[in-house]
């Protein structure tokens, strides 16, 4: 009989013992019960229990196993113990005529008639009475006659799967309760290796009905084997190499997090360096600003070399105010060229920054001889690099639409500063040395 998994708990019938709805010519109706007592009885809560183990109190079962009702009776059970007076199988008949025929193998072969489920429920000859007279289905032709005798003990499907190590499921099992009632070895990892197949691709559902093939005997029945199977052993070089496949996975991901940390270690010192350089960088540039006797002779030259940034026509003007603008007004000056147009530094000085500018996208800054600086930014590429010297009218970049843009054009600006916020007229700037735009 079914070895319960651990989860399932019994769950009585509602039907009392003072009435039951039969059916009867195929109309249902309410009949009084009388009692009808056999030496080999047993009341109608404790066959319950018997079918609440056997099919989890579904008393018109068919799973196609070979086993019918809530009893799980065989064919040939049903057929010699009178069962095709009330329906052609056990499944098609109503609970009290299974119950009727199921009193019938009590008394003939006795509780062992279910050696699982009917201990487990307190089935025993001799208990009480069923306290139910089931009616008769119509008269049919009728069929040949088979002798109690020719019949053999009642075998459900539990108690052939502990002897043949297979196990039909019934409701509430579960692969980890099987295994440990049967004692398999490997667990229920080796019991679904053994059974996929059947279960499928989720070992957390198994359906009621499922014929599983389990490698021992039942709980007090386990045998010594006089020497370790090809199974047993195969399942032993599959754990190992589990277990090895895992060690290996957690090597490689220990070698990962500490490449990792090494990765994020260089970077953090990579960009302190940075910032290290920077800062050196525009020490260096305050120290320049206060030497006026070196600015003195660039500013004396600038005036005459100053060319306008780009051959066009500015488009949004200087201090145009807007939300977009971060001061609330336009910093600079835009000039509306296509992507690729080569950008040309103002008048001679330093190169002072060269890269990524943040909204500004990719940006030069230059410092001029006369303290002042230019700003080109939304470029697409750039030609000179930080600390580098160049002349007035010599390409630096080209132009894009990189950064905070919304489409090709050259962004310029004069500052007094290198920084953001030290904006001056640009266009006042470049016609006050001679540049006509």
């Amino acid at each position: 009989m079914a070895v319960r998994g651990r989860h399932r708990r019994y769950q009585p019938n509602r039907i009392n013992r003072a009435s039951l709805t039969v059916t009867a010519g195929g109309a249902g109706m309410a009949l009084p019960l009388t009692v009808a007592g056999t030496a080999g009885a047993a009341d109608v809560d404790t066959w319950n229990k018997v079918a609440a183990c056997e099919s989890g109190n579904n008393w018109s079962i068919n799973t196609g196993n070979g086993y019918f009702g809530g009893l799980q009776f065989k064919q040939s059970t049903w057929e010699a113990y009178g069962g095709t007076a009330y329906a052609s199988r056990a499944d098609r008949a109503a609970k009290d005529q299974q119950i009727a025929v199921a009193e019938k193998v009590l008394d003939a072969q006795g509780p062992g008639a279910w050696p699982a489920c009917g201990p487990r429920a307190g089935l025993a000859r001799g208990g009480g009475s069923p306290d139910v007279i089931p009616a008769r289905a119509p008269s049919k032709p009728e069929r040949p006659k088979r002798d109690v005798r020719d019949v053999k003990p009642e075998v459900t499907p539990q108690s052939a799967a502990g002897t043949a190590e297979m196990y039909t499921v019934v409701h509430g099992d579960t692969l980890s309760g099987i295994a440990d009632e049967r004692r398999v070895r490997g667990g229920w990892q080796q019991l679904y290796d053994a059974n996929r197949r059947v279960v499928g691709a989720d070992p957390d559902l198994i359906t009621p009905g499922q014929r599983l093939s389990v490698h021992g005997q039942a709980a007090g029945r386990q045998k010594a084997p006089a020497k370790q199977r090809p199974q047993s052993r195969t399942a032993d070089r599959e754990a190992a190499e589990r277990k090895a496949a895992a060690r290996k996975a957690a090597e490689k991901r220990a070698s990962e997090k500490q490449a990792a940390e090494k990765q994020a270690a260089e970077k953090r010192a990579a960009e302190k360096q940075a910032e290290q350089k920077a800062a050196a960088q525009k020490q260096r540039e305050k120290q320049r600003e206060k030497r006026p006797q070196t600015s003195a002779p660039q500013a004396k030259n600038a005036a005459p070399g100053a060319v306008a940034p780009v051959a066009a026509s500015p488009s949004t003007p200087y201090r145009a105010a807007g939300g977009s603008w971060s001061k609330g007004y336009h910093t600079g000056v835009d000039f509306p060229v296509s992507t690729g147009t080569s950008v040309k530094a103002i008048a001679a000085g330093r190169v002072v920054s060269a890269g990524w500018g943040g909204s500004y996208g990719y940006q030069v800054v230059i410092r001029h001889g006369d303290g002042k600086y230019s700003q080109y930014g939304h470029l697409s590429a750039l030609s000179v690099k930080a600390g580098q010297q160049v002349g007035a009218g010599q390409r630096i970049a080209r132009s894009g639409s990189t950064g905070n843009s919304t489409g090709p054009h050259l962004h310029f600006e004069v500052r007094t500063g290198p920084g953001f916020g030290s904006d001056v007229d640009p266009l006042a700037y470049l016609r006050a040395r001679g540049v006509r735009i």
